[in-house]
């Protein structure tokens, strides 16, 4: 039997022992027993999945190692749990345990309560360090330092230097950016499923430059990413709108620069939206799709209409948009086998084998629900302002700044309420005095962005458009465009029917 001298060093720096200097240490203990060296380099202690580690198991389970020597402990593990499971294999085959600098062994009782609570303060030393690292990098990503990671397809990574310290950032591959503009202006049609386009690169020989072949999954992971947008203050009340934290500031969202979405903090209510909780930072670099464009396809990735559009006339111009509110599948149109009856049945049921699912509280015809929808977008449209034949703005950048302006006239009057709590009359009548004045700001932006809105030259244009009075005569395809443009899914849930709007 010999000595098992095992040595681990996860990075290799300056200030760190080197793996011959814990060996060093540790040959020292033997006194001139025989020994062997298990050596792991580029492991971290945080678990034991570790080739020489492993190895060194193997032996001692084959009854060759008497004692496991180290040069300290956390060399070793640095987990209660992993250390726990080891000391039992350890005692199972005899096995001492010594570390040459922290002076215990476990021959001696002392040396094995020393020996436990080493390892809780390895433990600690490890989770202290995890949360410094994380704070940095929450730092530095708040700051839209560059975090490393693959390079999105249509920038380039190049050097740069932000608030004095030298990181990177992205700047645009023309051709690339070419095709990530030509992508978003073709799914923003909803006329186009990814398949269509998919196909269309294919027919017209626009090829991936970076080698890889298009398909469908590719990209929807593009149309998702915001590291694309020019970001206006419509971008910020969408994100706004999704619950993600928004951490850079309302006055920044000018519609030069692109964004950065990072995990940020778990919510709650994470389940409302894919982004609720992530936090969203504007990144150094300019974006290269108009956030219109932006806009419409991210709006149709959340309506989970990321996929061919397969309904035909005989189905339904809801087909896509409806979901269970019980189990979250899509409710999918088919028809009665004794009778052209439609209706709606959850997918997860369909698969399942059964006719229905109970979440829905009984059949939903496909014409009843139709019929609520089409009352409820009547109303919808009547909302909305009349649309001109025309889209030419006097000032966009104008418009924007009053957006801007309104994003953080509602971040200070949801910041006053909790200023009223402990104040005196005084104080009291000031807060009051400020909400009142940031509404009558507020009423002057809206003012200013409908007028600013309304169509360049004397008067109004003679094409004018009523979208309510228009529905009865919008086609099939027509009434799916429009139901993509206003509503992101409609949930069925114990025979109540609940709308959510894209705005």
């Amino acid at each position: 039997m010999y000595d098992a001298l095992y040595a681990r060093q996860s990075v290799e720096k300056a200030d760190s022992i080197s793996i011959e200097s814990q060996l060093e240490y540790c040959r020292y203990e033997t006194r001139g027993r025989p020994y062997q060296e298990y050596i792991d380099r580029g492991y971290s202690g945080k678990d034991t999945c570790r080739p020489a580690f492993e190895q060194m198991l193997a032996d001692i389970r084959r009854g060759e190692v008497a004692r496991v020597i180290v040069y300290k402990l956390d060399r070793i593990s640095r987990s209660i749990l992993d250390f726990t499971n080891m000391m039992d294999v350890f005692q199972k085959y005899r096995v001492e345990f010594v570390s040459s600098t922290e002076k215990f062994d476990t021959a001696a009782p002392i040396g094995r309560a020393m020996l436990n609570i080493c390892i809780v303060f390895a433990q600690l030393e490890r989770e202290t360090i995890q949360k410094r690292v994380a704070d940095a990098y929450s730092a530095r990503s708040r700051r839209g330092f560059y975090m490393g990671g693959r390079i999105p397809y249509g920038f380039a990574r190049t050097d740069a230097v932000i608030d004095g310290v030298k990181t990177a950032m992205y700047t645009a591959v023309a051709e690339e950016a070419e095709q990530i503009r030509l992508l978003y202006s073709m799914y923003a049609d909803p006329k186009h499923s990814l398949g269509d386009i998919v196909r269309h690169f294919q027919d017209n020989g626009i090829a991936h430059l970076r080698g890889g072949q298009w398909s469908t999954a590719r990209l929807s992971a593009l149309l998702r990413n915001p590291v694309y947008v020019q970001a206006d203050a419509d971008v910020y009340a969408f994100f706004k709108s999704q619950g993600a934290v928004i951490v850079s500031p309302a006055s920044g969202f000018t519609g030069e620069n692109a964004c950065y979405l990072y995990a940020g903090a778990k919510s709650e209510s994470s389940g409302r939206s894919e982004l609720c909780g992530r936090e969203v930072v504007l990144a150094p670099h300019a974006g290269i799709v108009p956030s219109r464009d932006w806009l419409a396809c991210r709006n149709r990735c959340l309506g989970s209409r990321c996929s061919t559009r397969t309904c035909k006339p005989q189905s339904s111009w809801l087909a896509g948009k409806v979901k269970c509110g019980r189990c979250g599948g899509g409710l999918t149109v088919v028809r009665a086998n004794t009778r052209q009856q439609r209706y709606f049945v959850c997918s997860a049921a369909l698969s399942s084998g059964k006719t229905r699912c109970a979440g829905t509280g009984g059949t939903v015809y496909a014409g009843v629900l139709e019929e609520y929808i089409q009352a409820a977008i009547r109303e919808r449209l009547k909302e909305l302002p009349i649309l001109f034949g025309r889209r030419s703005f006097r000032s966009a950048s104008r418009v924007n700044q009053a957006k801007i302006r309104l994003a953080e006239i509602d971040e200070e009057i949801g910041g006053l309420p909790a200023q009223l709590a402990g104040a005196n009359d005084i104080l009291q009548k000031y807060i009051n005095d400020k909400a009142a004045g940031l509404d009558a700001e507020r009423r002057r932006l809206e003012d200013e962005i409908r007028a600013l809105s309304r169509p360049a030259g004397n008067g109004w244009p003679d094409a004018v458009v009523n979208p309510a009075a228009q529905w009865d005569e919008t086609d099939f395809e027509g009434k799916q465009a429009v139901v993509d443009a206003l509503i992101r899914v409609i949930t069925v849930a114990d025979g109540h029917i609940e709308i959510m709007w894209n705005f």
